[in-house]
């Protein structure tokens, strides 16, 4: 497989994400002693690129918030009520890309504005260009790897309940991995 930064120059290219080989996931401590794990269901976006450099690229991602996984449904309603991302009032969490930073080496930092619960901040994903090929059904994807780290608090998900010895119930830092396939569109 080549990477995007290896394709042929003077093509405007459009990927776009497949939800059924894409994730997005989550971990979070919890009890200050474990760590709770959870996806979302639902991504859809794109990632548009100039001479299929990476370095060009511009990515756009919405996650339906409704759709989060953490496969126990009493946690997944209370992730969904207004205690932590309030899916009623913020439907959708967003990512637009402002920069790549490409390191030359099939890593690169994405640079961009995630916004949860109407709260935009700005944040980098750390991710790898995974390659790309010809799948046996004729489509031409690109895959990706990516992590970062967000406090929940600067978002508004503000809940929390006090130990009675010391610490919190939810931890404060996210750490969120992708596990992106894009399909070339216009093939």
């Amino acid at each position: 497989m080549t990477t995007l930064a290896e394709a042929p120059t003077g093509i405007k290219t459009t990927w776009a994400i497949d939800p059924s080989h894409s994730l997005v996931e989550f971990s979070v401590r919890h009890m200050m002693v474990s760590t709770v794990k959870g996806r979302f269901e639902t991504v859809a976006g794109t990632i548009e690129t100039i001479d299929e450099n990476i370095a060009d690229a511009k990515v756009s991602v919405e996650i339906d918030a409704a759709s989060i996984s953490t496969g126990q449904a009493q946690r997944d309603a209370h992730l969904r009520s207004a205690d932590f991302l309030d899916v009623e009032k913020f439907p959708h969490i967003r990512f637009d890309s402002t920069r790549v930073v490409d390191h030359g080496d099939g890593t690169f930092d994405l640079e961009g504005n995630l916004t949860i619960r109407d709260v935009t901040k700005p944040v980098v994903l750390h991710a790898e260009d995974n390659g790309r090929g010809k799948t046996p059904f004729g489509t031409y994807i690109a895959g990706f790897t990516a992590k970062t780290e967000i406090n929940r608090r600067d978002f508004g998900a503000t809940y929390n309940v006090a130990l009675e010895t010391g610490g919190f119930v939810v931890g404060e830092t996210l750490k969120i991995s992708l596990e992106i396939e894009a399909v070339k569109q216009g093939e």
